[in-house]
């Protein structure tokens, strides 16, 4: 059965991800306040050791408060190790969540957007999100909020050492505001030139024999080397500001610890504290800077999480995700053009204007014109993968979009102009990576398309691995096999865009064949040519010039009309 898709209205996928882990960040929120109450032991701890243990010189005591010291700080590592495992998990939480969609969402960009970019943003957004909600940074977080319960320690200790802490907070405070002004720019221009850099090195990985062969390596290199040169730099200038900002509050965070100690000793001289204040306030003062300091260290992973957070968070809603709905039968009657208008995702240009005709059912059409006249435009039209801006393309009367992409494509076969092939066994290629692909089924598909038995001739035969994109493989056999994966589950539609481009004799006799197999049982073909040996099987022709259909009919009547003979060879007397 066939389902249709719709698009899930509103809402924030990342929010409602986060909101599916309320309970853990409750919980971290728990032992967060269990930590900073447990971390006022070694104040506590010295204080006693100063204005008890040491005038009384009860060793019991200090024994006794050293062992229950040491249960505390045992249990305080717990929670924080538990609080670190938990925020790990977090992160790995969110990535499950929303790894599904962004999979999706990296494989429809290049479908509705023009592309810029290697492409993979989304992914690396979503590892930085992780990586920082599995580091300290959100544990920076979580202690911030409990800065005033020191601070009122001190105050307690006494106003000035209160108000020493204050000032010290007020200045990291000041401090992180600055790295947020000042990294915030940097970063971003940072990860744009990072989205260049990769998009330009795979490109050369992908040319890499055109590079070689035409001395192209240097130049381009030179190129590469310039972006290398102005990421490195924006990112030295984020990093900068971020360690540079850093240094400045520990040192001052060093400097006001000593200061509060110097502070305490003046108190106790003048006898308005007790030597422990001067140790504890000490202490105290530290755990209340720790957190702002702490956010200053990872304000560099914040702000490139909160960037990537944005992102991701525009795509994911420019992508809805995609909900079930009514099944459909299975197409077996026709293919309907209706005034269709292509233009390329990302342009503004009309490539198909109004392109009307019908398919019916044991029909093949051959679609020809020059070169730019719109032919592969229409075929990504005609399965789906690009929408028309106006029209429709139906099949049996329904129109594309009625069916998620996964139904339609068991009732399509495509093979692009250009084949590419994914890293797995042939078997699997030509499956198209279904599960339980059923062996007889994959073997019928290879035999309609006459590859059967140039893959038993293969190493491993239908167990072959192919590696990346097939690159084991001729360009012939690529497309060979392309063809079989296009005829795998008997579709009812096979859409075909220069099915023949490298494939010799036995290759167009084995096209041949595959095209009247499918019309043989029922089906639909539609075949984008430019050499004439593609159209043998066909009985209808579609010309194209300019994005407009120029002729439509049986295939000699159109052939007749539109082809001219060559002119005669002048021969040139010397």
């Amino acid at each position: 059965m066939t389902q249709v898709s719709r698009a899930v209205p509103g809402g924030s996928e990342l929010k409602q991800a986060l909101s599916a882990c309320r309970g853990a960040l409750l919980g971290v929120g728990a032992m967060t306040a269990v930590l900073n109450v447990l971390t006022l032991t070694g104040s506590f701890y010295m204080l006693e050791i100063y204005d008890r243990v040491i005038p009384s010189r009860s060793l019991p005591t200090l024994v006794g408060l050293t062992i229950i010291v040491a249960f505390v700080f045992a249990f305080q590592g717990l929670i924080d190790l538990l609080r670190n495992r938990i925020l790990v998990r977090l992160g790995a939480s969110v990535d499950e969540a929303i790894s599904a969609r962004i999979y999706s969402t990296i494989v429809n960009l290049p479908l509705k957007l023009r592309s810029s970019g290697d492409g993979l943003q989304p992914l690396r957004d979503l590892d930085q999100i992780r990586s920082f909600v599995s580091s300290a940074g959100p544990a920076a977080l979580f202690d911030l909020p409990w800065m005033p319960l020191y601070l009122g320690i001190c105050y307690l200790f006494h106003p000035l050492i209160g108000l020493a802490a204050f000032v010290g907070v007020i200045v990291l405070v000041i401090l992180t505001i600055m790295t947020e002004v000042r990294s915030r720019g940097p970063a971003a221009e940072a990860a744009k030139l990072a989205g260049q850099r990769a998009v330009l090195a795979e490109a050369s990985r992908r040319n890499a024999e055109v590079l070689r062969a035409m001395g192209m390596t240097g130049r381009v290199g030179s190129t590469w080397q310039k972006v290398n040169e102005s990421y490195l730099e924006t990112q030295q200038a984020a990093t900068d500001v971020a360690g540079g900002l850093g240094a400045v509050s520990k040192v001052f965070r060093m400097f006001l610890q000593s200061a509060v100690l110097g502070l305490g000793a003046y108190l106790v001289i003048n006898q308005e504290a007790t030597a422990g204040v001067i140790i504890a306030s000490s202490i105290l003062t530290a755990r209340a800077l720790a957190p702002v300091e702490l956010a200053i260290a990872n304000w560099k992973g914040f702000i490139s999480a909160r960037q990537s957070w944005r992102r991701v968070g525009e795509l994911l809603a420019r992508f809805p995700a995609e909900q079930t709905s009514l099944a459909l039968p299975r197409p077996a009657a026709q293919l309907s053009v209706e005034g269709v208008t292509v233009v390329p995702p990302g342009d503004n240009r009309v490539v198909v204007q109004d392109m009307s005709f019908q398919l019916r059912s044991g029909s093949a059409v051959g679609i020809i014109g020059p070169s730019g006249c719109g032919k592969s435009s229409l075929a990504r039209a005609i399965v789906g993968v690009w929408q028309p801006v106006r029209g429709k393309v139906r099949l049996d009367g329904a129109a594309l979009e009625q069916w998620s992409p996964e139904s339609l494509g068991r009732h399509i076969g495509y093979l692009p102009q250009d084949v590419e092939l994914f890293a797995g066994t042939v078997a699997q290629n030509i499956a198209r990576f279904e599960e339980d692909a059923k062996a007889d089924d994959i073997i019928a598909a290879a035999t309609a398309a006459g590859v059967h038995d140039l893959i038993l001739r293969l190493p491993s035969g239908y167990e072959t691995q192919i590696g990346e994109a097939g690159t084991s493989l001729s360009a012939g056999q690529r497309q060979r096999l392309a063809l079989a994966r296009a005829l795998y589950g008997n579709p009812f539609l096979v859409v075909l865009d220069e099915p023949n481009s490298n494939l010799d004799a036995s290759g167009e006799e084995a096209l041949t064949s595959a095209i009247a197999g499918v019309r043989a049982r029922g089906g639909a073909v539609v075949i984008v040519a430019h050499r004439p040996s593609a159209l043998a099987a066909v009985d209808l022709v579609l010309m194209m010039n300019e994005g407009k259909a120029q002729a439509f009919g049986p295939r000699d009547e159109v052939l007749s009309k539109v082809m001219r003979p060559a002119p005669p060879l002048k021969v040139v007397e010397s």
